[in-house]
Parts: structure tokens; C-alpha cells; sequence
């Protein structure tokens, strides 16, 4: 048992703030939101999944779009990183816009699924950031392209995509494979169609589940012309970057696996040795059972050393990964920073369990469908 000292110790890896306004980040739901996530589960007692609707139309992707044209996005690593907030004081509202999915067969919820290189060969390049808005406010995080059946799937921290607090799903969510240090978006913007994830996130903020699968519309590029900028369709995420393969139910200790993301906050003593624009990499390393009653964490799994500060929430955890591929199989996401020894730097990091259940929330994202061209 960890002592309750060190359990306040440990702060969630949080989306980081792409505007002046002061910081404000999601924290745990209330009570009203969760009796809402009972009463949903009612009506499909055996699922677990919760969907949420984000871009839908046409019109939704474009006026997203317009939103993230580049002008915006080369400001968006100039701005400090948050942490989810832990402030219990925040009425929540409403969840119709969310709704609980039909139930699932576990039995024929997938173990595994095989990473996927892109079409056009060469080394993936399935790692990027997500920018989004939860009120009026700007944040980002770190994700990763996963294989899937409609070729349109991100995985990240459930804190990057749904605010639990207000009980809503973040605005104006996109996703950026490998993006450039002033905006570029090599291959492509990807804006969120629907976002997959487990009941208890959305209806109590619990950390076991910190995880979201999001289904993304084709990605598009912005090309200037007459002194605008126009709508470019480069196709499914997929294809463009491929995408990193799913593992599940693996107890820790047995395997070894490599953290990733994009740093940019503070770390504990004030420092910033890290500035966002760079994708970082925590070396392979076995992993632990590690809980964390103040966050609901009774199942998480630790990897040490590990020194992310926040801006690296919602990053791939990936065994088996192939430096020259740049391919290997998700199974976990950046959610929990800590700071064991209680000294200057974070020195571990967590992520919630990947198990069948994670896998049912990931096989309803994968088999949705989107336009077939939205620009």
C-alpha cells in the first residue's frame, strides 16, 4: 500500500491550455452526473461503453475547421500545459448529449490487434497531438492513430476528450499526426467525429478508465489560395500514418513497454526541461500495479522512471516497439504523473488497465463509419 502522502503526491498528466485565459481543467463529476451514468447503464446493463457525439455534418467538420486554420495552430505550442483539475465543487449539468451503447459480447471482445504500417509504406508516423476546447477554453494533449476496421481511429486519455465535471465532451477536437514545431500539419488534420469511452469516466472521473477512443473524420490539409486558405481531402488517418497495433489483459511484470507523448509542463521543483514540440520517449521498462484512492485509481499500472510532465496525457504506451517501423501494439495511455521520492522531477507515470472492457469501448469506435468526403 502506497502512504496517503505519496497518493497526493501523484498529479493527472493534464491537455494543456493553448490560450491566455486562466487555467481550467476538468475535474471529478458530481453526484448528479453520476446517478445519470447509473441510470444509463440500466438500460444496457452488460455494456460499459459510453458514446458521445462530436463533428456529425459536414457543416460541423468545417466550422471546426475553421476554427484550427493555421494562423491558430502556430500559437498552440507557445501556450502553458494544465493538469485536470480537483476541485469537487462544480455543479454538473446535463449528458444528453451522450448516450450508452447497446451491449457487447465480451466473448468476442478482441485480445489483440495487429499494427498497421501506411499505404504508402515506409515508417508510421501514428503519434501527434489532439487540440480541443472544453467551455471557452483551449487545450491539447498527446494521442496516437490505432488500427482499426475503418481505418479512423484515436486513442488518448479520456481527460483529453470528455470533462467529466461538466459531464461534456470537448469542442473543436482534432487530432495531428506528426505535427511540426510552428503548426505544420504534415499529415493532415483529423476532426473528431464520436468519442468512445467507459461509463465510469464520464459519469465519476474514475481513473481505472482515463482512456478514450475517438472516431475521426478523413483528414484534410489547408492550401492557400487567393489569399485564403482552402479545404484539401488527404484521406483516412490510417492509410496516411498507419496505425499502432492494441495488446490487452497483460499483467504487468511479465512485458516491458515504452511511454510516449510531448512534455511541456512544469515539473515539481519549477523546472521545464521539456517545450512540447518534440515527441519524447520513456525507454522500455517492465511495469507494476499501482493505486491511488484520491483519484479512484484502484487498478492502475506504473511505469518507472518515467519523468513526463503534463502535456504528455493521452500518450501511446507501446510493447514491442520498432524503431525503424515506428510500429508496435498500444496498451496503455499516459493519465497519472508522479513524484515518488517527493524530490525536483516527476519519476513514474500510469495508466489505466487495458482489459476486454477497454477493448469493447475501442470495437465500438473502430466500427463506425464517417462521410465519405467532408471538405
Amino acid at each position: 500500500m502506497i502512504p496517503r502522502a505519496r497518493h497526493l503526491a501523484a498529479a493527472a498528466l493534464g491537455s494543456a491550455l493553448l490560450v491566455l485565459p486562466a487555467l481550467t481543467t476538468p475535474a471529478h463529476a458530481q453526484a448528479g452526473a453520476a446517478a445519470t451514468a447509473r441510470t444509463a447503464a440500466v438500460a444496457a446493463p452488460q455494456s460499459k461503453v459510453y458514446a458521445a457525439p462530436l463533428a456529425k455534418t459536414a457543416a460541423d467538420v468545417k466550422r471546426v475547421a475553421e476554427y484550427w486554420k493555421p494562423d491558430r495552430l502556430k500559437k498552440a505550442d507557445s501556450f502553458n500545459p494544465a493538469t485536470p483539475g480537483t476541485s469537487d465543487n462544480v455543479a454538473a449539468t446535463s449528458t444528453a448529449s451522450a448516450a450508452p451503447v447497446a451491449a457487447v459480447r465480451r466473448s468476442t471482445a478482441a485480445q489483440s490487434v495487429r499494427a498497421v504500417a501506411p499505404r504508402n509504406g515506409g515508417a508510421a508516423r501514428t503519434m501527434g497531438k489532439v487540440f480541443f476546447r472544453f467551455g471557452d477554453k483551449e487545450y491539447w494533449c498527446s494521442a496516437a492513430s490505432v488500427a482499426a476496421w475503418n481505418r479512423s481511429v484515436v486513442a488518448t486519455a479520456g481527460h483529453c476528450a470528455y470533462d467529466s465535471r461538466s459531464a461534456k465532451p470537448a469542442d473543436y477536437w482534432i487530432f495531428v499526426p506528426n505535427p511540426g514545431p510552428n503548426g505544420e500539419t504534415p499529415d493532415g488534420i483529423y476532426v473528431g467525429s464520436s468519442i468512445a469511452l467507459h461509463e465510469d469516466w464520464s459519469g465519476k472521473a474514475d481513473y481505472d478508465y482515463d482512456y478514450a477512443f475517438v472516431t475521426v473524420h478523413r483528414g484534410f490539409t489547408w492550401t492557400p489560395k487567393d489569399g485564403d486558405y482552402v479545404m484539401k481531402d488527404v484521406g483516412r488517418l490510417q492509410d496516411n500514418v498507419g496505425g499502432l497495433g492494441i495488446e490487452l489483459n497483460k499483467k504487468p511484470g511479465t512485458y516491458t513497454v515504452a511511454a510516449f507523448g510531448y512534455p511541456a509542463g512544469l515539473q515539481p521543483d519549477g523546472s521545464a526541461p521539456f517545450n512540447g514540440k518534440t515527441l519524447r520517449k520513456c525507454p522500455e521498462r517492465t511495469t507494476r500495479f499501482t493505486v491511488a484512492p484520491s483519484r479512484d485509481l484502484q487498478k492502475g499500472v506504473e511505469l518507472a522512471p518515467c519523468d513526463f510532465s503534463p502535456g504528455a496525457s493521452g500518450g501511446p504506451w507501446v510493447i514491442g516497439y520498432d524503431d525503424t517501423r515506428r510500429l508496435g501494439s498500444l496498451n496503455g495511455v499516459n493519465s497519472l504523473t508522479w513524484n515518488r521520492d517527493a524530490k525536483g522531477g516527476y519519476d513514474a507515470v500510469s495508466s489505466p488497465y487495458f482489459d476486454t472492457t477497454t477493448g469493447e469501448v475501442y470495437r465500438h469506435a473502430a466500427r463506425l463509419t464517417t462521410p465519405a468526403n467532408v471538405t
